[in-house]
């Protein structure tokens, strides 16, 4: 079994891609464009909703926390403390035209000894705009180690846009290059979820805001082993990672402990894990753990994972998690890097800074409309219970790249039905259905 610290290293991995000539992106353009916007190739179901774009940031206490980075070998003891997140929330707004559009910003960990690296994206959304409609389904967002809300902003903005509440929680985790501190969101981020999403289910019912019987988890790497968890996979007492949290912290949290039920999300109705982490060889789950799940699951992953692996990450996870109904789709040579926004300006110059946001081969904002097309079908069908959305799911063949459609009159950017003797993928361009597979297990039906 290889020791903590190299499986940090290989977290990190992720900030340090190499690109190759072909896949090195472009020079970031003079005026970026939101990323929760796509381009003319994006599949049927990325652009945006009718909705327009409010934000607002709260911050939630939970109190009495254990401190696992505090914890003292020699007392045997760990400090309690209050633990503060603040939680981005996007929703849906009344449009407010001439008003200033949200600007986010955070930081990353560079190269060390370099300092952080920050960096800023444009939004579409209004900070402060007046809330419309509702109750809307909530979406609870948990991004990778050392990310922050402000790099999934193709995401969050996109789903409110929609008709969803979408919180997306600053995790403050250590910096990834400190590998003595992995064990912080290894024990913390199955519990945020947790209590972030009971908080606001709460709170967010009293302002009329959301439905709290409609529910859902979307995690990005550490975040993908946050919402399995979270959703029902049991974590192994046995297992590796509970033996590297010291003094037995995680053990009230694994199965049969006397915490298990305090990770558990109440109400869930989809959750969706891009890249998760907690396959082997941390073995959070152990063989039988991942059966646990019983909510509908939609896992992104690319085949060449240097990071989680492919493997040991999403097909794991579909192979095991026998008792939910299941989607993998697979980004064909794509890494680990599949989460994030396109890079922006200021993240361009070093290739660490860089990696953390560009994959080798697959251009982002291409990743993120294929991802918004397919996470907006799963969320509407699942979580609103719309049945039209089934039949961008039931894709016709597994391969998209074999899809047919024998009729070339219709015009080029004509989006497929899926229907008949058209077999390219429902929603998918005709040249553009390529690099995919999607691949389904379990029953159907919200």
């Amino acid at each position: 079994m290889r020791s903590l610290p190299s499986i940090v290293a290989q977290l990190a991995c992720a900030a340090l891609v190499v690109l190759s000539a072909l896949g090195a992106p472009a020079p970031a353009p003079a005026a970026e464009q939101p990323p929760s916007t796509f381009g003319p190739d994006a599949p049927e179901l990325a652009p945006l909703g009718p909705y327009a774009v409010g934000f607002e940031t709260v911050t939630l206490t939970q109190h009495a926390q254990v401190d696992v980075l505090a914890y003292n070998a020699t007392t045997h003891q760990a400090p309690k403390r209050d633990r503060q997140l603040l939680v981005d929330v996007w929703y849906p707004a009344r449009a407010q035209p001439g008003s200033a559009r949200a600007v986010y910003s955070a930081a990353f960990p560079s190269e060390p000894p370099a300092p952080p690296a920050h960096f800023t994206v444009p939004g579409i959304a209004v900070r402060g705009a007046p809330f419309t409609g509702g109750p809307y389904p909530l979406v609870i967002v948990s991004h990778g180690y050392s990310n922050a809300p402000a790099a999934m902003s193709w995401l969050t903005e996109n789903l409110a846009s929609k008709g969803y509440v979408v919180a997306a929680i600053r995790h403050e985790d250590p910096p990834i290059t400190d590998t003595a501190k992995f064990i912080g969101p290894v024990l913390r981020r199955p519990l945020d979820i947790a209590f972030v999403t009971s908080t606001l289910q709460q709170t967010l019912v009293a302002k009329h805001w959301i439905d709290p019987r409609r529910t859902a988890l979307i995690g990005y790497s550490m975040g993908g082993y946050g919402v399995l968890t979270a959703a029902g996979a049991e974590l192994d007492p046995h297992g590796q990672l509970a033996k590297w949290v010291p003094g037995g912290l995680l053990l009230p949290y694994c199965r049969g402990g006397a915490l298990q039920s305090t990770v558990r999300v109440a109400h869930l109705r989809a959750v969706v894990a891009i890249s998760p982490a907690g396959g082997p060889p941390w073995s959070a789950w152990g063989a039988h753990g991942l059966a646990g799940i019983r909510t509908p699951l939609f896992l992104i992953n690319g085949n060449r994972d240097a990071t989680v692996g492919y493997e040991t990450a999403g097909l794991l996870v579909f192979n095991q998690a026998i008792h939910a109904p299941r989607y993998l789709l697979t980004l064909e040579e794509a890494g680990h890097n599949i989460g994030l926004d396109p890079a922006p300006a200021q993240m361009r110059s070093s290739l660490w800074n860089l990696g953390w946001f560009q994959d080798p081969v697959w251009d982002s904002a291409r990743v993120n409309a294929i991802n918004a097309h397919f996470i907006t079908a799963f969320l509407n069908f699942y979580v609103k219970g719309e049945e039209s959305y089934a039949s961008y799911l039931d894709v016709p063949v597994v391969n998209a790249e074999q899809g047919a459609w024998p009729n070339d009159k219709e015009p080029y950017a004509a989006y497929s039905p899926g229907t008949g003797d058209i077999t390219v993928w429902k929603g998918f361009q005709r040249s553009f259905a390529v690099g995919l597979q999607l691949q389904r297990a379990g029953g159907a039906g919200p």
